[in-house]
């Protein structure tokens, strides 16, 4: 299947702009969708990119922006309720919305951004809507081809992990750390993003679902000491019991930002790991943390960040 042109809904974002520049890269025209457009400004230097501000919400809107689109992406995605961007409305009613203007605009792929771990009974009500976001994608399935992602925490140098981990250790000489053993296996965004775009077009790719995770799993504890000892700053790091946790993130929830809620909790309660290897379809083996990290969090300069951009493009 020939895939000339890609409308990416939420391509302004962390994720959304490796795909919106790795997708440009292959020559593919590029639509992507944004409610503010200063924040898509970064991107119009690719060649074949525009942008388009709209609310993916907006039924009519939200046509526009498909018309003569051959592959949608959806990266739109929340770990906070705010205001009017619930988990329902966010990751089940949005997904169903798009499947169905995909439909009536004739799309031929539909590629959506799940979570690992989504499941119909989660712990969480963040999985369970991923879950429910996935079916509602399925059920489009006769109609409309479609390829769900699950990927496992997604680090790079614009993210809210282990920059997070970044800033508390140049602060605090002691990390009250909640769910200090859940697991991770976190995997690159660019290397998120090429599974997304190795993926347009893929036959073998449609009606399928990849988990998506790096080479290794880390406990949450292991990768606060790997951010701290990588900027020199060795620090303490206590396992807040459970109880305390819950606490903390009541407190925390309730505050600007965000930085941790029971919901939160409630997730890492379950081991956020692959099942099995990465998938082969794509061709490649996904970057480890520990070559990919340390150049970022350290303020490495922005040739050598551009070189591992392009060596992502062009195969390991």
């Amino acid at each position: 299947m020939d895939i000339a042109s890609v409308c990416i809904i939420g391509g302004s974002g962390f994720v959304g702009r490796s795909v919106a520049e790795q997708t440009a890269a292959r020559g593919i025209r590029v639509r992507v969708v944004t409610r503010s457009a200063p924040r898509a400004r970064d991107l119009l230097v690719l060649p074949t990119l525009e942008t388009m501000v709209a609310d993916p919400n907006d039924d009519p809107a939200l046509a526009r922006c498909l018309d003569n689109m051959d592959a949608v992406v959806n990266l739109v995605g929340i770990l906070h309720p705010t205001g009017r961007a619930t988990f329902a409305s966010t990751h089940v009613e949005l997904p169903r919305r798009i499947a169905r203007a995909c439909r009536t605009a004739g799309v031929r792929q539909l590629l959506h951004m799940s979570a690992l771990g989504a499941s119909a009974s989660g712990p969480s009500q963040y999985l369970r809507s991923k879950a429910a976001g996935e079916e509602a994608v399925r059920a489009a399935g006769a109609e409309l081809p479609f390829t769900i992602f699950r990927p496992s925490v997604i680090f790079g140098e614009h993210d809210r992990f282990l920059n997070l981990f970044a800033l508390l250790a140049r602060v605090s000489a002691v990390i009250p750390l909640a769910c200090a053993g859940a697991r991770f296996q976190p995997i690159w965004v660019e290397d998120v993003a090429r599974a997304f775009v190795s993926s347009l077009g893929e036959p073998r790719a449609l009606g399928s679902t990849y988990e998506l995770c790096g080479p290794r799993a880390y406990t949450l504890e292991e990768l606060v000491r790997f951010v701290a000892a990588t900027l020199g700053h060795p620090r303490r790091v206590v396992a807040l019991p459970a109880g305390i946790a819950t606490l903390q993130a009541m407190v925390l929830e309730h505050l600007p930002g965000k930085l941790l809620t029971r919901d939160n909790l409630r997730s890492m309660s379950v081991d956020n790991v692959c099942a099995g290897p990465f998938p082969q379809v794509f061709g490649f083996e996904p970057a480890p943390l520990e070559a990919i990290a340390p150049e970022y969090l350290a303020g490495a300069g922005s040739s050598r960040a551009r070189y591992q951009r392009f060596r992502a493009y062009a195969g390991r």
